[in-house]
């Protein structure tokens, strides 16, 4: 598949979104639907994600606290910026979107990305919804991220490495895209040791949904 630069918008979900506020801490807030570009974009700009369960059964997403990375909190350390100053891994957009998809759903053993996953992402990204960002070591694909753009928000889904520091790269490389282009929020949705020491935080669900709205109503272009 290819994707369009301008997004087309898919027919609305025939699903309604639960409020994410009724959510437990943990996040898990309903289980079922489907997994159509209108239900997946439904979620996103209702601060819900789909997550399906090592059983493969799609569940539905709102954790609090939620994870962001900050698009002036972005922690360079300076091997990673003498890395990029030489030159050796280069980054592109949108070039290998179905690579590192498929990369994410394999370099990690058992993972959440299911064959139906995978399908509605190819989906979103031939929407002109979903986007990668990819690294390269001469013509090897070393690294790379994949997410969501809706307005002004950008929902980073999972990314991958097979270089030393080739992922920071891509989420580097992505930081500075979403600054240039007037994104508001970078949701990374769980904090892990490995983002949080790139400059990812935690803040309140609450707080993240007031920051979705301010970002939805922007007119943020990838």
């Amino acid at each position: 598949m290819t994707h369009t630069t301008t997004p087309l918008e898919p027919p609305p979900s025939r699903y309604q979104m639960p409020d994410p506020r009724e959510a437990p801490p943990h996040g898990l807030l309903a289980a079922g639907a489907d997994l159509e570009p209108g239900t997946i974009l439904a979620a996103y700009r209702s601060g819900i994600f789909p997550w399906p369960d090592e059983m493969g059964r799609l569940l539905w997403w709102s954790p609090d606290p939620r994870a962001v990375m900050p698009l002036d909190g972005f922690h360079e350390s300076r091997r990673l910026r003498r890395t990029r100053r030489q030159g050796r891994l280069r980054a592109t957009y949108d070039a290998a979107y179905a690579d590192v998809l498929t990369a994410c759903a394999s370099e990690h053993g058992p993972t959440w990305i299911t064959p139906d996953m995978r399908v509605a992402y190819r989906h979103l990204h031939a929407l002109g919804w979903a986007h990668s960002v990819e690294v390269w070591a001469g013509d090897e694909l070393a690294g790379g991220l994949y997410g969501v753009a809706v307005a002004g928000l950008f929902a980073a889904e999972s990314m991958f490495h097979r270089a030393r520091d080739a992922s920071k790269i891509a989420l580097a490389v992505l930081v500075e895209h979403l600054r240039a282009r007037g994104f508001a929020l970078l949701d990374v949705q769980l904090l892990t040791p490995h983002l949080a020491s790139l400059g990812a935080i935690e803040i309140r669900r609450a707080r993240y949904l007031e920051r979705l709205r301010t970002a939805l109503a922007m007119p943020a272009v990838w």
